[in-house]
C-alpha cells in the first residue's frame, strides 16, 4: 500500500514537472513535428519532435552551465514572463543550421535515407522561424548579431489563434499519415494531444518561482513528452 502510494506520488510529481516544463513552449513546434511524419514515416515521432524542439532541448543545459541566460520578468510580454537574455548557441539561426545538419546526418544514417538530412535540418531551423514570429526582438542570427522578433506573444488572442490552428493542422496530417494498430496507438495519442492542450490552457498562470525550477522542469517535461511520443507512435503504422 505504501509502495503504491509512493509510486502514485512519483507519477504525480513527474506530471507536474512536465506541465511546468511545457507551459511556456510554443506548441507550433509540436505541430510541425506531427506534420513531418508524412514526409519521414520511417522516423519515430519522438525524433521529429526532438528535431523541431532541438533548440529548447539544449537550452536548459546551457542555462545550467551558465553559458546562456534567462530572467523571469512577469509582464515582459503578454503571453510569457521569460526574458531570454542570451541564447546564441541554442537559438541563433547560424547554430541551429549547424545543429540541424548534424542531427540530420545522424538520423539519415539510422534510417539509411539521405533525404532525411534535409527534412531534419529544416525542422531544426524551423524553430528559429517560429520563435522569430512569436518572440519580442531577442532572436539572434548568430552570436553577437542584432536580435529580431515580430512579437506575436504581445497578443494573447493572436498567439492562441495561431498556435491552436497550427496544432490542429499538424495533428490532422499525423492522423492521415498513420493508423493506430491497437488501443495504445489510439488512446496514448489522444491523451498526448489532450495533455498538450491542458498544459497550454494553464500557460497564462503564475510564472515559475525561479530559474533553477524552470531548468529542472524543462528537462523533465521534455523527457517525458519524448518518451510518451515514442511509446504511442510505435503502436501506429504509417499509411503509404
Amino acid at each position: 500500500m505504501v509502495r503504491s502510494r509512493a509510486q502514485a506520488d512519483l507519477w504525480v510529481g513527474l506530471a507536474r514537472s512536465a506541465c511546468e516544463g511545457t507551459r511556456h513552449l510554443f506548441i507550433g513546434h509540436f505541430a510541425l513535428g506531427f506534420a513531418a511524419k508524412r514526409a519521414a514515416p520511417r522516423l519515430s515521432l519522438a525524433v521529429l519532435f526532438a528535431a523541431a524542439q532541438l533548440a529548447d532541448l539544449m537550452w536548459p543545459f546551457l542555462l545550467a552551465a551558465g553559458i546562456e541566460q534567462v530572467r523571469i520578468e512577469p509582464g515582459i510580454t503578454a503571453f510569457t514572463p521569460l526574458d531570454f537574455v542570451s541564447y546564441p548557441y541554442s537559438h541563433s539561426l547560424l547554430f541551429l543550421a549547424i545543429w540541424g545538419v548534424l542531427f540530420g546526418l545522424i538520423c539519415a544514417g539510422v534510417a539509411r535515407e539521405r533525404r532525411m538530412v534535409g527534412w531534419i535540418a529544416a525542422l531544426v531551423v524551423s524553430h528559429w522561424v517560429l520563435d522569430w514570429i512569436t518572440h519580442r526582438p531577442d532572436m539572434p542570427l548568430y552570436p553577437g548579431s542584432e536580435k529580431l522578433g515580430l512579437g506575436l506573444w504581445n497578443s494573447v488572442p493572436g498567439t492562441i489563434a495561431v498556435e491552436l490552428t497550427m496544432l490542429a493542422a499538424g495533428v490532422r496530417v499525423y492522423i492521415r499519415a498513420t493508423r493506430a494498430r491497437d488501443r495504445v496507438g489510439r488512446r496514448g495519442f489522444a491523451a498526448f494531444v489532450g495533455f498538450l492542450l491542458a498544459t497550454y490552457a494553464v500557460s497564462l498562470g503564475p510564472p515559475p518561482p525561479s530559474v533553477p525550477v524552470l531548468i529542472v522542469s524543462a528537462v523533465v517535461g521534455a523527457a517525458l513528452l519524448l518518451i510518451w511520443a515514442l511509446w504511442f507512435d510505435r503502436h501506429r503504422t504509417p499509411i503509404t
